[in-house]
């Protein structure tokens, strides 16, 4: 039977909220319906468009999509609620693409958030076998038991692996975040947004050799978005042509019989992201030749030196030095992490796909003017999560021309936002979320307050 010719599937429109540390300032309601709103008007459309919904979290009620996509509309659309660990807001937009592939519908919208808690992430079922518990046992089995995160002591071991075998250093990891750093600056949705020098970020906490405080990821409240459509929906549009994005490659795998070969680097993922890589770019007749810009899942500093080589940047054994020749960031081989990554950006679990995703749009279009890798087609986007599921995207400009930077006033001009959202983090008014808001089926009660306190922290 010959295959179903697919059709293609464009980001059309990208919204975010300020990551922030996780004290209950916000709930999940506000964060999410802030995102969804934001991508809306992004892509210019009503939420009257949109035929399915998703929602992408790990923490809260099975059905806390239906809580945030009400106060758009109560329209009776399908909501999917989905996770998958660290890589669920990229598994919403593997879902998105995959409909939208298939010729069942013309518009999702996707929405990705996570209201967690302080310090490092702790189970939340004791009374059940957990996901990741033969990959604990396996770790034991190798390490022994230790003191401190798990997460931290996964990542941290497959550095050692990585020292031991090729070489790299503590200072190679340390310096990895210190660029994260530096790029967040540049972030008006980074968490933190401070610069580090090489000595600071060695000589914060450690929490679990080789990796110091300043070299983990923290957790974080926060919501992403992206509107998904057709090839036939964005004909309808041509004017937005210019902003859409196309989802060239993309591949979600899970793990193959390596992950238990008892290696700390096959541990966290290293056969899924190459078999990923492999795939999105075959699918999007793309060399990695041509990758100058890339968001990846660097949870900790250790996950991205092991990932410069899995995707490929690097050859066996020398993504340390790539790293000491400055290849990682601007100037170098490729832009790694733009946005400041998840070390320094945050990453609310259901968020983090979404908000790489963002930035990669803003990159392509040349709307991250403060920050932009400039002369770009393509570019790559790699999320990860233990126990396991890896998403990696390839994204292309859909007219097929290279991005160029466009000034503020540009972007304000053309968009129903009013202002450049990659370089500006900002609420909106009532007014504003009424063109988005369905015309057909609003229930102001579904709202409840939300929209009061967005405009109260303008």
């Amino acid at each position: 039977m010959a295959a179903r010719e697919k059709t293609p599937a464009y980001v059309l429109g990208v919204g975010l909220t300020e990551f922030i540390k996780p004290r209950g300032l916000r709930d999940y309601p506000e964060l999410g319906y802030e995102a969804g709103v934001k991508a809306m008007l992004d892509a210019q459309i009503n939420y009257d468009d949109v035929q399915t919904g998703i929602a992408c979290f790990n923490f809260g009620d099975s059905t806390c999509g239906q809580r945030i996509f009400y106060q758009f509309g109560m329209t009776s659309i399908p909501i999917i609620n989905t996770g998958n660990a660290c890589a669920t807001g990229s598994a919403g937009l593997y879902l998105a693409r995959t409909m939208i592939q298939s010729g069942a519908l013309d518009c999702v919208l996707v929405v990705g958030f996570e209201k967690m808690e302080p310090g490092s992430i702790k189970d939340k079922w004791t009374d059940r076998a957990k996901a990741t518990q033969l990959s604990r046992q396996m770790m034991e089995d190798m390490h022994g038991p230790a003191p401190g995160p798990p997460n931290a002591q996964y990542f941290g071991n497959a550095g050692r692996e990585y020292m031991e075998k090729y070489g790299a250093k503590a200072e190679d990891f340390a310096e990895i975040a210190r660029i994260s750093h530096k790029h967040s600056q540049k972030n008006p949705y980074a968490q933190f947004r401070q610069e580090y020098s090489l000595k600071e970020v060695l000589d914060s906490t450690m929490i679990y050799p080789p990796l110091t405080k300043l070299q983990c990821s923290p957790t974080s409240d926060g919501a992403g978005a992206a509107v998904v459509v057709s090839q036939r929906f964005l004909d309808a549009r041509p004017h937005l042509r210019g902003q859409a994005v196309l989802m060239a490659g993309q591949q979600l795998t899970t793990d193959s019989t390596s992950l238990f070969s008892r290696s700390s680097i096959q541990l966290v993922g290293y056969d899924m992201t190459q078999r990923a890589v492999k795939a999105a770019l075959t699918e999007a007749k793309t060399s990695l030749d041509d990758i100058r810009v890339c968001e990846l899942h660097d949870c900790f500093s250790a996950n991205e030196l092991i990932l410069l080589e899995s995707i490929g940047f690097s050859g066996v054994g020398k993504a340390h030095e790539m790293v000491r020749r400055g290849d990682i960031t601007y100037g170098g081989r490729v832009v790694v992490n733009p946005s400041g990554g998840l070390i320094s950006k945050g990453h609310p679990l259901g968020a983090t796909g979404l908000a790489q995703c963002a930035e990669l749009v803003w990159q392509l279009r040349g709307w991250a003017n403060n920050r932009l890798v400039t002369d770009i087609d393509v570019a790559l986007q790699h999320n990860l999560g233990l126990g396991g599921a890896t998403v990696v995207t390839v994204y292309k400009r859909a007219d097929g021309k290279k991005n160029s930077q466009l000034s503020d006033e540009e972007i304000a001009k053309a968009s129903w936002l009013g202002y450049n959202p990659a370089v500006e983090a900002r609420g909106f008014k009532e007014a504003d979320a009424a063109k988005v808001r369905s015309r057909t089926a609003r229930s102001e009660f579904a709202l409840s307050d939300t929209q009061k306190k967005i405009e109260a922290r303008l």
